[in-house]
């Protein structure tokens, strides 16, 4: 891959690969970070990776530094109950359907969460998906079977909630 072709590719798919991070993060500059990581690692591969398949490294990429924020956000980061009392704001309440989304979304595990949103949000097939975060086909079908279920049952009737 050449400079031009690598510029193709900011403009590209930048916008979408952090709108990924973003809907999986939830934080704006750590969302930014996921996409300066991915395409650092992407110049620095550059003549290795296929011009044809840089989606895929892109979003690959950007779920696995995801992956290691989750895992040092873990580690570094107890939730306290003074701070859990300060995070729930009555303007965190009702914020219409795409709130009462957001929240069963929190709920899911992060793997679920991922693979849901690639292939809802983004658009991905399920061998697209596997390839990105590591899982075969079968299991990429069952984590968004899981996931659509949890949904499911957080969200209950959409008639109840409207």
């Amino acid at each position: 891959m050449n400079t031009e072709q690598f510029n193709q590719c900011v403009d590209m798919h930048s916008d979408a690969l952090y709108r990924f991070a973003l809907k999986n993060l939830k934080d704006e500059d750590e969302a930014r970070e996921i996409v300066q990581i991915s395409f650092e690692k992407l110049w620095i591969r550059r003549q290795e990776v296929d011009y044809e398949r840089v989606r895929s490294y892109l979003f690959t990429t950007g779920y696995h530094a995801m992956v290691d924020f989750w895992r040092r956000q873990k580690r570094s980061s107890e939730m306290t109950p003074e701070l859990e009392n300060t995070v729930s704001t009555p303007a965190q309440e009702y914020k219409g359907l795409k709130g009462i989304i957001e929240k069963a979304l929190k709920q899911l595990p992060d793997v679920q969460k991922s693979v849901l949103l690639l292939r809802d949000y983004e658009g991905y097939s399920y061998e697209e998906i596997g390839e990105i975060t590591g899982l075969n086909e079968s299991q990429v079908k069952v984590y968004i079977f899981r996931a659509r279920q949890t949904l499911k049952q957080v969200i209950g009737n959409l008639e109840a909630v409207l």
